[in-house]
């Protein structure tokens, strides 16, 4: 294979893989359009997946098929592969060719028996500083990912970590602006309530927290109706 450095397509890849992540909405999957840019992006890859490590087990956050989603299961199901030693280790973890004295056996006999996936390769994922999660790429021919397939896939994997903590950023603020919002409605709502019953902000607050219970409605929401009763219509 010829090399990628440099290549504009490559490049332009990358950029419109940026674009794609900083244009992305609240519930975007940002797990699951790396999968599927890894596919494109990484030479010999038919089929990507992401994986964290979530309260001690690892799950699947984005796959570009079935495929990769079964070769994750199948990792978890024998306990070993390179996703799993991928989170653990520095190095990328690399077979390139399972039928031939594979490094994970068991693994590749499933993997042999079950699905097309003849090559697999994973990087380690860093988010906050910590070891998180990895990039998991699958050839379905013996040899497909290769060396060029691991300088390509860890420049994949360093742009992985960076968007999923800018998404994890982004999500923050969104939370933390409704939040913001919430609490400013809910504070108008026991400011109109203070005003019209003649107490206090506490005693105000109370009544709010009771009739979210009595009629089972969130606090937020018995808020906003109040706030929107005061307002003057146009």
């Amino acid at each position: 294979m010829t090399s990628t450095d440099g290549d504009p397509a490559v490049e332009g890849s990358f950029n419109a893989l940026a674009a794609a992540l900083r244009a992305g909405t609240p519930g975007d999957d940002e797990y699951q359009s790396i999968a599927q840019w890894s596919v494109r992006l990484v030479p010999g890859c038919d089929h990507a997946s992401v994986s964290v490590l979530r309260d001690g087990k690892f799950v699947t956050l984005g796959a570009s098929d079935d495929v990769a989603r079964q070769i994750d299961d199948l990792e978890r199901e024998v306990g070993e592969g390179p996703c799993l030693d991928a989170i653990l280790e520095e190095r990328p973890q690399h077979d390139p060719d399972i039928t031939d004295r594979a490094t994970w056996p068991e693994l590749a006999q499933r993997a042999i028996a079950e699905t097309p996936v003849r090559s697999v390769l994973a990087f380690r994922l860093i988010h906050e500083g910590a070891k998180s999660g990895a990039l998991n790429l699958f050839g379905d021919a013996p040899n497909s990912l290769d060396e060029e397939s691991v300088a390509q896939g860890t420049i994949m994997s360093a742009f992985a970590s960076v968007a999923i903590s800018m998404a994890s950023e982004r999500r923050r603020a969104t939370n933390l602006a409704i939040a913001l919002d919430t609490n400013r409605e809910i504070g108008k709502a026991v400011g109109l309530l203070m005003a019209e019953h003649n107490i206090g902000s506490q005693q105000a607050f109370e009544i709010l927290r009771h009739a979210s219970q009595v009629m089972n409605r969130k606090v937020r929401e018995l808020a906003h109706e109040i706030v929107s009763r005061s307002e003057p219509t146009t």
